[in-house]
């Protein structure tokens, strides 16, 4: 698919990066270009050595990007740095370099999740989903200095989860109206029943990293003698500290049982009322998020409409949760 803000490389290009900042004589031998992405451009590349590596490259900074977006590539490189040494699997960054927008990590050896999912039984699925949740619980072990986003910009930074969180849900609903993008409910209704839960939120008092994008897309599994694992995770660049309850939302985008296994990976419990209600809070942000990228991410039509479409329905459904819940 060809996404209107993704950088255009040729083979040529990629292979100067990792000429330029790899170790060691680079001699190329295979290219593979990946188009399943819908931000930066990744390129993977066989050396003559058997190292096999992935080139990411961030989209220009002329493009129209979302208020979230800014610095990207950076908050990828930290969750790497951060998330590789709490011991979360993911793959391993040779090199990362915040302000130009490029980093180079090891191409996985298995395939992500959608790939695998038809040749695994039910017990086999459930028992992957419990490994994810398990191993994703790794990202909020590590703590922030504060609450938000870690940009250079500092506007959604905040020494409360309350504070930051509205900040998060302000850029975005701006970036909505920049744009004239679809709302089903004024954005004002949406702020105010966010702003009703600010107790609630500050019930998070430490700012954990949270991963924000474990959709199965981003999971990698490899199947051995005993069965299917989790390889890595990948795409961290959705990264920010707050509340660990939030790295929930794209664990259980499947059925209600596989939901579950995921959750009592992560959690090891059930959830209480109160994360219930944290957890529809940020499926809204999600949501919202989903419907703003949609006005600069260059979609086609038919993307577009199904991603408007399941995105506003859920946005619909969490905010009557939050209704219900608070009534």
């Amino acid at each position: 698919m060809e996404i209107a803000i993704r950088p255009k490389l040729d083979r040529a290009a990629v292979e100067a990066i990792v000429r330029k900042h790899l170790p060691g004589p680079v001699e190329v031998v295979g290219h593979e270009e990946f188009k399943d992405g819908f931000f930066n451009a990744a390129h993977a590349l066989e050396l003559a050595d058997g190292r096999h590596v992935v080139v990411k490259v961030a989209p220009d900074k002329e493009h129209k990007l979302l208020r979230y977006e800014v610095d990207l590539m950076a908050t990828e490189i930290e969750c790497f740095e951060r998330g590789l040494a709490a011991g979360v699997p993911m793959p391993a960054l040779h090199y990362g370099d915040p302000e130009g927008g490029v980093m180079i990590i090891d191409r996985l050896k298995g395939v992500t999740l959608p790939k695998a999912h038809a040749d695994m039984s039910t017990a086999e699925l459930l028992a992957v989903r419990r490994e994810i949740g398990a191993l994703s619980a790794r990202f909020p072990t590590v703590t922030g200095e504060r609450f938000g986003y870690p940009r250079k910009s500092g506007r959604t930074v905040a020494d409360t989860w309350s504070a930051s969180f509205f900040a998060m849900i302000d850029d975005v609903l701006a970036d909505i109206a920049e744009n004239d993008s679809p709302l089903p409910r004024p954005a004002e209704e949406i702020k105010a029943i966010v702003a009703a839960e600010k107790d609630l939120l500050d019930e998070v008092t430490r700012p954990a990293l949270v991963h924000f994008d474990l959709w199965d897309g981003n999971v990698f599994v490899v199947k051995g003698e005993s069965g299917w694992r989790v390889e890595a995770f990948i795409d961290g660049e959705r990264a920010f500290y707050g509340d660990p309850i939030a790295e929930i939302v794209s664990l259980t985008f499947g059925p209600a049982e596989e939901s579950d296994a995921a959750i009592d990976g992560f959690l090891g419990r059930e959830m209480t009322e109160g994360e219930e209600r944290r957890l529809a809070l940020y499926r809204v942000y999600l949501m919202l998020i989903l419907i703003a990228e949609c006005a600069v991410r260059g979609f086609d039509e038919e993307q577009t409409a199904h991603q408007l479409g399941w995105s506003t329905e859920s946005l619909v459904k969490n905010l009557a949760l939050l209704e219900g819940s608070a009534s």
